[in-house]
């Protein structure tokens, strides 16, 4: 459906119109209760008057039934136009059905989009100027030819005009990459890149811990911040709400600017609250970046006693593709601060570090395109041997469902890691309820079995590589901020494939006979966790 301007006020109007219609029926509905129970209590010699009372009363109940129904027909219509997704639809409309006052106060919160493109609408104005010429210059010479005679491989044309179109990310060519398999080889890096700054530092992460790894962190920060470096750092402020003043303050007082992404009231009872930011972002002085999957944390080292040892994948790059980290870090900043950073010094003159083919794709609330979704769903479909995929949430939502089960009809050889443990319940029982109809369409799943998995990577034959900090979910493909790089090189593929070999060693694959068997129970807590997760 497409949304026009009249039908954005018709949705406004509705709106208010609820919100209207349940201040003025919840209250008196609330007053009316309270004075029937005193009245049912009150002595007999007044019930001729009592009487009256209560007649008069419920007849005013009737007028506020009318106004329920006004109310609940508003609601509906509001779900019904705001959400494009018919299984988000049906699952809200049935929480407005179990409870309409409660489900409304919870879609206020958790699912209507008017109060995002609100907040949101103007952010694509701030974004680099020179980065979106360059892509549109790399459009067009991709379309009329004249760019990229190298790239031999239809699917690589393909994709680089794709994501030069949905996030207006130019395609670079000096780079080179490293994946970093696991926390240790990621911090390890992060750390001696960090300590060897010279400009400037800029750290954009989801969850930082207040433990051993996150004062690592906090440490050489400071220290570089003492040496007279530019040190800025946004943090998620539902991600990391445990973070605490003191570490905070630690870093304020040397000249380090911290910033929290949207605080919200009472973040520790709102970690599924809409448009968290997801990323993981790391630039140093305008050449190094990193991103991935690991967030800042001791259990990202493998030290959290119930999750065990963390299987993760992260990614340093040095050279052009490091221009759109930033550009995506000046730009989260901005709607933080208002501060604008476009400055050139922040896009240094790059040495040669080599031929690595790099695009950096965005998404979140602020982007006109569902970037990282189309760019994951066009691979699969441009897939002609294998599509590997390890995702710690398999919830598809129905066009990406499709894309996987058809490729694996197509004897393409899908396969996709998942964990066999469960941090977040909903999430895990939602995952486990879209895998029957993968492994009857030929989708290999493998549970991981060596500690829990969290890797955010695609691996699509032998030339295109994904790593980044989406998970194949409703929550990374159509609410939160993310960020993945697309790699086209061979040996990046050839690198992933290697970690995804030694992690096939480590999992089970699911058979498809066993598991159409599956207990009542198990098929209770699937349909629970699939209803339930296209709004959590």
């Amino acid at each position: 459906m497409k949304v026009t301007d009249g039908m954005k006020n018709i949705k406004k109007y509705f709106l208010l119109l609820s919100i209207f219609l349940l201040i003025v029926y919840v209250i008196p509905n609330f007053i009316l209760d309270l004075q029937l129970i005193s009245m049912f209590s009150s002595s007999l010699s007044n019930q001729g008057f009592i009487g009256e009372i209560r007649e008069f009363m419920f007849k005013f109940r009737s007028i506020l039934s009318v106004l329920f129904t006004l109310y609940t027909i508003s609601i509906g219509v509001i779900i019904f136009i705001e959400n494009k997704n018919p299984q988000k639809t049906i699952t809200w409309l049935l929480v407005l059905f179990i409870s309409p006052v409660i489900g409304f106060i919870l879609y206020l919160f958790l699912g209507q989009n008017i109060r995002k493109r609100k907040m949101f609408k103007k952010e694509d104005n701030i974004r680099s100027k020179s980065l979106k010429d360059i892509a549109e210059l790399q459009l067009s010479a991709v379309k009329e030819a004249r760019i990229f005679s190298e790239v031999e491989h239809s699917l690589k044309k393909k994709m680089i005009s794709l994501i030069l179109n949905n996030s207006k990310s130019p395609v670079t060519i000096n780079n080179r990459s490293k994946i970093l398999t696991n926390g240790y080889a990621k911090f390890n890096e992060v750390k001696k890149d960090l300590r060897n700054a010279k400009h400037h530092i800029h750290i954009e992460y989801f969850i930082i811990k207040n433990d051993n790894i996150g004062n690592e962190i906090k440490d050489i920060l400071i220290q570089k911040a003492k040496e007279g470096l530019e040190v800025k750092f946004i943090y998620d402020s539902v991600g990391s709400w445990r973070l605490g003043k003191a570490y905070i303050n630690a870093l304020k007082n040397v000249g380090v600017e911290v910033v929290g992404y949207l605080p919200v009231f009472l973040p520790g009872l709102s970690r599924e609250l809409n448009y968290r930011n997801h990323r993981k972002i790391i630039v140093i002085d305008g050449k190094i970046g990193f991103t991935g999957g690991i967030n800042i944390g001791d259990e990202y080292l493998g030290k959290d006693k119930k999750m065990g040892f963390w299987r993760d994948t992260h990614m340093k790059i040095e050279g052009e593709a490091v221009y759109e980290l930033q550009n995506i870090f000046i730009n989260d900043w901005y709607f933080c601060t208002k501060e604008s950073l476009d400055d050139l010094k922040y896009f240094p003159k790059l040495e040669y570090y080599g031929e690595q083919l790099i695009q950096i794709a965005s998404s979140g609330p602020d982007s006109e395109w569902e970037s990282i979704m189309q760019s994951y769903f066009s691979l699969i479909t441009y897939a002609t041997e294998r599509v590997w995929i390890t995702t710690p949430y398999l919830i598809p939502d129905e066009s990406m469902n499709v894309a996987l089960r058809t490729a694996a009809l197509s004897g393409i050889d899908v396969r996709i890691i998942i964990p066999d443990i469960a941090d977040h319940i909903v999430a895990f029982w939602g995952s486990r309820s879209y895998v029957e109809d993968l492994l009857k369409a030929g989708v290999k799943v493998y549970c991981y079995q060596n500690g829990f998995v969290h890797a955010k990577t695609l691996l699509v034959d032998d030339i295109a590589t994904s790593v980044g900090t989406a998970n194949l979910d409703n929550r990374s493909f159509h609410i939160n901020f993310e960020v993945n790089a697309f790699v086209y090189d061979e040996d990046i593929a050839k690198r992933l494939e290697r970690d995804f070999e030694t992690d096939f060693e480590y999992c089970e694959e699911m058979n498809y006979e066993e598991y159409k068997n599956r207990g009542v129970i198990q098929r209770i807590k699937e349909s629970i966790g699939k209803l339930l997760s296209p709004i959590l």
